[in-house]
């Protein structure tokens, strides 16, 4: 059974495409969610995909959050549904609570593109498991909102228990606290990144580099396996 893999466009996404591509290219079948989608369609896990979600008004995330489909996915990834939110669904992930901290506006105040070098530092979640910690990989990098700020007893508990997942090596492109680009919830089965794996599952596109893919057949192996 192929599995089956939910793609959210809110008005504004612009990557749902390019991650609807991704998942066919590790292998398996993306499903188009609708932002006012009352259920997932069973799917076997759920991408948030980046993109100015509501146009970014009062703040990257905060009107999305309160989408329709949004209210079975807050239940489902609680019960362990997988979820993974690239940039704009970072942003969303921390609106709701899925992930703690939040996004403010980049440090230098423009917005930024560029391929952006990341270490791995959590190779056990969900979406991560075909990495190895330590590993260095180049993902690309698009962001407005893109500082990620907390306050010192969570980036601490953080820290703590391995749920940084990814940092970020040679460059903070935006002022990130411990140059954290994405982090993960306790169980590991959500995770939210800045940077766009998407866009580098191919070598003709992106970086010239397929080292996002891992992120899409981790996922894929770990429901094939469940």
């Amino acid at each position: 059974m192929t599995a089956r893999i939910g793609v959210v466009t809110f008005p504004g996404s612009l990557d749902d495409r390019d991650t609807q591509r991704a998942i066919r290219v590790a292998g398996a079948e993306p499903v188009a969610l609708w932002h006012k989608d009352k259920d997932l369609k069973q799917v076997d896990a759920v991408v948030l995909c980046g993109g100015f979600s509501y146009g970014d008004y009062l703040r990257a995330g905060a009107i999305a959050r309160f989408s329709p489909v949004m209210e079975p996915l807050l239940e489902q990834a609680k019960a362990g549904l997988p979820v993974l939110g690239i940039c704009n669904g970072f942003q969303i992930l921390t609106e709701a609570h899925l992930l703690p901290g939040t996004m403010l506006r980049n440090d230098h105040l423009h917005f930024i593109c560029r391929d952006q070098k990341l270490r791995v530092e959590n190779a056990e979640t969900a979406w991560t498991t075909d990495y190895t910690a330590g590993q260095e990989i180049h993902i690309p990098l698009k962001n407005n909102d893109g500082q990620y700020v907390a306050d010192e007893r969570t980036l601490d508990e953080l820290e703590a228990e391995g749920r940084v997942a990814f940092r970020y090596l040679g460059f903070n492109p935006n002022g990130s606290q411990r140059d954290i680009a994405g982090v993960t919830n306790a169980a590991g089965n959500v995770v939210g990144l800045m940077p766009h794996p998407e866009h580098a599952v191919e070598p003709l596109i992106g970086t010239g580099r397929t080292d996002g893919l891992p992120f899409f057949t981790s996922i894929l192996k770990k429901l094939v396996n469940a």
